[in-house]
């Protein structure tokens, strides 16, 4: 990739990220009267909903931090994301120290599920609000809410199953992939062992038990001792999420200096792309697919969604830079065309969340229970500070 398209590249990113998608969500998105954020909301921003996710809180109170302790010191970011920490504090956790997933307007609980996914963006939330802040209290809340997720995710009987265990004992991908995220951003605020122990032991369940060589994917579901469930549930491969733990674990190869795992890490990238890409229908990742060719079981399986394309973006262009290897430079011009035809909404600002197979909108909301200003801004500032890494880089060859 040369100087003159690192350039271009970190314009589109850069500006992206500070001049449509950021203030797009917060000239709009904070609730002065009761506290938190406002993310329902139609293409024009019209607001549809007053509820309030709250793994939304934490994922936006982390991104404004990180705008502040990356990009720029603002006054205003930081204040955008005290007006989330506070709300969560005050309303997102039930009395048992867990979390619930929804609230109403007013911080009333909704729901509470038996996930981790909300307790584990509200300890992302404290670590980088407390670095911003300079504030050992939410270290130390985010310290203690990790301490708790770790206790649930690892004592037996804790959480309720999905499926009936004496029946069909499973487990799923997701809480390994997103503890690796999370013990890595808390170990940028609070250098612990036990953040690397957990890194380690999230790695190798994932390439012991859900990594499967001979169908060269990595799947969603399998059962406790990892072997291969024959069934919709145990065949489903979700790309996006694959794509997204292939540049977790890159960068935790990169951080080590150890190439071995970045380049186990670019494999499960490379069956990803070659298993979720459209061809078919010119591009694309489709949303769900079936390890085995077989019919995919969820309704939603061609949709092709705005995240799985920001998570592909930065871990090629990522694979690119850690291994120069022009392949994965060649899939993200590939991911990078398509994606910007389709996803930015170029009337309204941001970018549609919910595509066809064949790329038409299916709904043109920005913001729900599922999306908000969360991989897209991420990916932007991934990418444009990767890049100009890429650009000091070859400016000292």
């Amino acid at each position: 990739m040369d100087e003159v398209r690192i350039n271009e590249l970190i314009k589109i990113y850069k500006e992206g990220l500070l001049e449509d998608t950021i203030p797009w969500w917060q000239n709009r998105f904070l609730d002065f009267e009761d506290g938190g954020y406002l993310i329902y909301r139609d293409a024009d921003g019209t607001l549809l909903s007053t509820d309030k996710p709250v793994w939304f809180l934490g994922r936006i109170a982390w991104m404004w931090s990180r705008l502040y302790n990356k990009v720029e010191k603002r006054q205003n970011w930081l204040e955008v994301a005290k007006h989330g920490i506070d709300f969560m504090l005050k309303h997102a956790f039930d009395n048992d120290g867990r979390m619930f997933f929804t609230l109403t307007k007013d911080g009333r609980p909704l729901r509470k599920r038996r996930y981790l996914f909300s307790e584990c963006f509200g300890a992302i939330a404290l670590a980088e609000y407390a670095r911003a802040a300079g504030s050992e209290e939410m270290l130390q809340k985010s310290k203690d809410l990790f301490d708790l997720i770790i206790k649930y995710h690892t004592t037996p009987g804790l959480l309720p199953p999905k499926v009936i265990p004496e029946t069909r004992p499973m487990k799923s991908h997701g809480i390994y992939m997103i503890l690796i995220s999370v013990a890595q951003i808390l170990r940028e605020v609070d250098n612990a062992y036990i953040y690397t122990e957990v890194i380690n032991d999230s790695i190798k369940e994932i390439f012991t038990n859900f990594v499967k060589p001979e169908k060269r994917c990595l799947l969603e579901n399998v059962l406790a001792d990892g072997s291969f469930l024959d069934i919709p549930e145990g065949r489903i491969v979700n790309p996006g999420h694959s794509i997204e733990t292939a540049w977790f674990i890159m960068k935790e190869g990169e951080y080590r200096r150890d190439k071995s795992l970045v380049l186990k890490a670019c494999e499960v990238l490379d069956w990803s792309l070659d298993m979720g890409w459209d061809e078919k229908y010119g591009g694309g990742i489709l949303y769900y697919v079936d390890c085995d060719k077989k019919p995919p079981e969820p309704i939603e399986h061609e949709l092709k969604l705005w995240w799985p394309h920001n998570e592909a973006l930065y871990s090629t262009l990522l694979a690119y830079y850690l291994t120069k290897d022009e392949k994965w430079c060649n899939w993200y011009e590939r991911i990078h065309k398509w994606t910007f035809e389709h996803f930015p909404d170029k009337t309204n600002g941001e970018w549609y969340g919910y595509l066809r197979r064949d790329g038409t909108i299916s709904s043109p909301v920005k913001g729900n229970i599922w999306k908000g200003p969360f991989h897209l801004p991420r990916m932007q500032l991934n990418c444009w500070q990767l890049l100009e890494s890429m650009k000091l880089e070859n400016s000292k060859v």
